[in-house]
């Protein structure tokens, strides 16, 4: 019998694995949408919005799951902002926050319609504004050539960026925050605006006939802990009343999720009781935006590999599969537990489960307890549905897995990114 913790049952994972061959990244529509709603419902304070960090997973099968349910998207770069007006998303459901675009870029964003920024320094809000009033009805070519020489830079230049016909005009409000960098709370972080630069911020904004109505708070990646955002709720808001506009907060970014099913996880109805009690008490309406990614999608995949080699050194198993920590995530940035289970059963050993690669650090697990394994036995690495395929890389020049949507109870299923072949290691390769 499989381990209670694996969500697709064997018989499925078998023949979805002889369909689309392995390895293969397994995504359940179901258990996303059950995830998205605990969420939404998590908040009672009317005026809440939650934007999904598309960062930790682009596919846009899965952002059109987010956008039926009523989310928007928040976006750290301008391919995130792609990827969702590709999925179907308007531009004023997206908002930016991201950081150290140059001119180019954010005359692009623009362009696409985007009305909602988070920028993340004086220096960013300055190229905003400037390249903001240079007129809206020039073709992007025209509307290039203006941008002052001084901001003019090669980074975005000849990249290609498509057109998508907008709907909305570059009339409408301009919605313009600050990312706050608040030592006390942020930690030492590289990331946003202090406090003692909101007049200077202001002043820019006031220039150029925009105001600062926002302010961003980035916990940072990956926190657990409730605690960590509820008891810096009421200093993050002092510090918003700061700004003479102040109309939204977004509340991070930064939602973590319990990879070790046995830890601490992030009790969502605690902080959204909290969170709603003290905004409910302010003397003005304030729009509420929360940006879930980890939190909302790591739970609902699985990234399903066979067994190609076993061995052992004294009593620990050491299991080869048939895919690499490439095609997962990139351990020292994110995270490398992931807990891996198979549908054996017997008696558990100590066991190393090894990537394809002669990387010395291609583990995809370390000291698991699994039972003995055979060449062409399945397991499942589970909760990978962030910061996976969308860390994925061509690391030692493998190839990455294709992707597949269960759907209905998992009755149903299709292919949503398919398999590559070694064709994608020459693409845009100039040779003789």
């Amino acid at each position: 019998m499989p381990n209670a913790q694996c969500l697709i049952p064997y018989n499925l994972a078998t023949e979805i694995i002889s369909i689309y061959d392995s390895p293969l990244y397994v995504y359940q529509g179901d258990i996303l949408r059950q995830t998205i709603a605990r969420i939404t419902k998590s908040i009672s304070y009317a005026h809440t919005k939650f934007h999904f960090a598309s960062v930790t997973n682009g596919n846009i099968s899965l952002l059109q799951i987010f956008q039926d349910c009523g989310w928007g998207i928040h976006a750290n770069t301008p391919g995130d902002v792609y990827l969702a007006l590709k999925a179907g998303f308007s531009p004023d459901k997206i908002i930016y926050s991201g950081s150290n675009l140059d001119a180019e870029e954010m005359t692009q964003l623009l362009n696409w319609g985007i009305t909602a920024f988070n920028l993340d320094s004086i220096n960013q809000l300055q190229v905003f504004c400037d390249v903001y009033n240079i007129p809206r009805n020039l073709s992007p070519t025209s509307r290039e050539a203006l941008i002052p020489p001084s901001l003019q830079g090669k980074g975005a230049r000849g990249l290609g960026f498509p057109d998508f016909e907008i709907k909305s005009k570059f009339s409408q409000e301009i919605k313009l925050g600050l990312r706050l960098n608040l030592p006390e709370i942020t930690g030492d972080s590289r990331i946003g605006v202090r406090p003692n630069q909101f007049t200077e911020a202001v002043e820019i904004a006031r220039k150029a006939n925009l105001k600062i109505s926002g302010l961003h708070f980035y916990r940072g990646t990956g926190t657990n802990s409730t605690k960590a955002f509820t008891q810096v709720i009421n200093l993050i808001i002092e510090t918003a009343k700061l700004l003479p506009d102040w109309q939204y907060l977004d509340f991070g970014g930064g939602f973590g999720y319990p990879y070790h099913h046995d830890g601490v996880a992030f009790d969502w109805e605690s902080f959204g009781r909290e969170i709603t009690d003290i905004l409910l008490k302010l003397d003005r309406k304030i729009d509420l935006i929360i940006e879930p990614g980890r939190a909302a999608i790591a739970g609902c995949a699985t990234l399903l590999a066979r067994v190609v080699a076993v061995k052992w050194q004294q009593d620990k198993q050491i299991i080869g599969v048939n895919t690499t920590v490439a095609n997962l995530s990139v351990p020292s940035v994110h995270g490398g537990y992931r807990e891996i289970i198979t549908w054996k059963t017997g008696k558990s050993y100590l066991t190393d489960v090894c990537g394809n690669t002669t990387y010395s650090r291609d583990y995809l697990g370390k000291n698991c307890q699994l039972p003995k394994l055979e060449i062409g036995d399945m397991i499942a690495i589970l909760d990978v549905g962030a910061y996976g395929y969308a860390m994925s890389s061509h690391f030692l020049h493998r190839t990455r897995p294709a992707e597949v949507l269960l759907e209905n109870n998992n009755h149903n299923h299709n292919l949503i990114r398919r398999r590559e072949d070694y064709d994608i290691l020459l693409h845009n390769q100039i040779f003789g």
